[in-house]
């Protein structure tokens, strides 16, 4: 099929036309500029009642978020800062949960100011992996330790949905044995972030046993992002994007995530954004996003957009736009990624980050062949090997965890969201981030990460068997300490 006949059947008028009110999305600038102006000067006393709020893992409303903000006092940062840790750990615990993307290929339809994959980026080699050569890729994650990956596809016919089908099996096909133990190991879980899709794409994407479908808008700034994505690109659809997971609800994928690309607009006016489509997902369907992600934008081959940014955001404002979106929307995840150098990462994973990438390689082909890296979308800023991030995690005092169970034990959308609201999610998200540490430390692990990770594991078992939630679920503990004992004697992939 030529590119010009398969562009004229991606986008489907009716699967806007039925999401909007009055014709119009539910992105009001004019609103959201008037919450933001309205929001300035909060005094001390609003902005903790706004904090006391969001402790009790309620999403907040608009004017709320618009006032945390509008802070400007050192003191009431910081204890923003100090609320967002705490938060995090009430709803998600004390683990930080892993992950790598696998880029499948870099073919782009689409002429994205500040992306290197664009189409008109003449400089940019392309390619594609065939499923053997995402076998290969896959093997190589396998072999760092990771059992979640995120499949990255560009927006063209030959990676449309059958190749992403096809991709998605080829990871799960791959058996590799672990380096230390020689044990059998496998990604557990596929997520993907892809271009948005018909309804009746989606209803496939499900069939193949996919976690999370994630897109980002970029940008909530129409138009911003008019002028960054060229009408005549099927990504120049704003709505078509917006309504993207809209879309994925309705086709029966109820883990969705969110997300916007800082430096192209106002980063007050994009964190609101992000919380408007919370709201909109929240009011239809009852269900927010499971994951946010917010990052920078950062040089990209052949984009001179991405070395002259319009809306730099520095290094203090970013960890504003952290603890902000971790108080605003207690239950979802924030993921804090490989763009960003490992100083900043160390700090912002302590403002209430509950995910992030380690060992990336966004090369297509980077993971086997880390030579040629030629073919990326942009600049990453930490690409430390898995082990390394672990060490700092671990000298930080939290327990890294590749936790899959919530997608295989049905905890996704409503069901997740209820139990991250009534903090419940977490007690589960403690015991298997043991679990799954602990075959890491066995099967991955280099000596001083064992030595390190042994004293953690240590505290977090010692708080399972005195903390009075699981003193009160003795049968619970009881499931736990015997999947543990089985990776004591050699068996794998336990979970709760």
């Amino acid at each position: 099929m030529r590119v010009s006949d398969w562009k004229k059947d991606v986008i489907k008028p009716s699967e806007i036309d039925k999401y909007l009110v009055d014709g119009k999305d539910f992105i009001c600038e004019e609103t959201i500029n008037k919450k933001i102006k309205e929001g300035e000067n909060p005094s001390d006393q609003y902005i903790e009642q706004i904090i006391e709020k969001a402790l009790s893992v309620k999403t907040l409303a608009p004017e709320e978020t618009a006032a945390l903000l509008n802070v400007t006092s050192d003191k009431m940062w910081n204890r923003i800062f100090d609320a967002a840790l705490e938060l995090k750990k009430k709803v998600y615990d004390n683990r930080i949960v892993f992950f790598a993307p696998l880029y499948c290929s870099n073919l782009c339809v689409n002429n994205c100011e500040y992306c290197g994959f664009r189409e008109k980026n003449c400089t940019e080699k392309r390619a594609i992996l065939s499923p053997d050569e995402v076998k290969r890729e896959t093997k190589s994650v396998l072999n760092e330790g990771h059992k979640r990956l995120i499949l990255v596809f560009g927006e063209h016919p030959k990676s449309d949905i059958d190749y992403m089908i096809d991709s998605i099996k080829a990871v799960y096909e791959v058996q590799e044995k672990a380096p230390n133990s020689g044990k059998e190991t496998n990604i557990r879980r596929v997520n993907i972030n892809a271009a948005p899709m018909s309804i009746d794409k989606l209803k496939r994407l499900k069939e193949t046993g996919i976690g999370t479908y994630q897109v980002f808008q970029e940008t909530y700034h129409h138009e911003t992002y008019n002028q960054v994505h060229p009408k005549d690109t099927l990504k120049g659809d704003y709505q078509w994007r917006l309504y993207a997971l809209h879309r994925a609800m309705d086709a029966g994928l109820d883990d969705v995530a969110i997300g916007a690309l800082f430096g192209l607009y106002d980063w007050k006016f994009e964190v609101m954004g992000l919380l408007y489509h919370t709201l909109d997902l929240e009011k239809r369907y009852g269900v927010g996003p499971h994951t946010i992600s917010f990052p920078r934008i950062t040089p990209a081959s052949g984009s001179e957009l991405s070395q002259n940014l319009p809306y730099q955001v520095s290094d203090e404002d970013f960890k504003k736009i952290v603890a902000v979106l971790r108080l605003s929307v207690p239950t979802a995840g924030l993921i804090i990624t490989a763009r960003e150098k490992p100083e900043l990462k160390r700090e912002v994973i302590k403002l209430g980050c509950t995910q992030t990438d380690a060992s990336t390689r966004i090369g297509i082909g980077g993971y086997s062949d880390q030579i040629n890296q030629d073919k990326q979308q942009f600049t990453i800023g930490d690409p430390r090997d898995l082990d390394d991030v672990i060490q700092e995690i671990l000298k930080e005092g939290f327990i890294p965890s590749f936790c899959t169970a919530g997608y295989r034990c049905g905890r996704t959308g409503e069901t997740i969201m209820g139990m991250l609201s009534h903090c419940v999610e977490g007690k589960f998200c403690k015991l298997n981030g043991v679990l799954t540490f602990r075959e890491y430390l066995y099967d991955y692990a280099s000596e001083e990460t064992k030595r390190l990770g042994e004293a953690v594991i240590a505290k977090e078992l010692k708080e399972i068997h005195q903390e009075q939630y699981f003193i009160d679920r003795p049968k619970l503990v009881e499931k736990f300490d015997h999947q543990y004992n089985d990776i004591l004697i050699g068996k794998r992939d336990r979970y709760i």
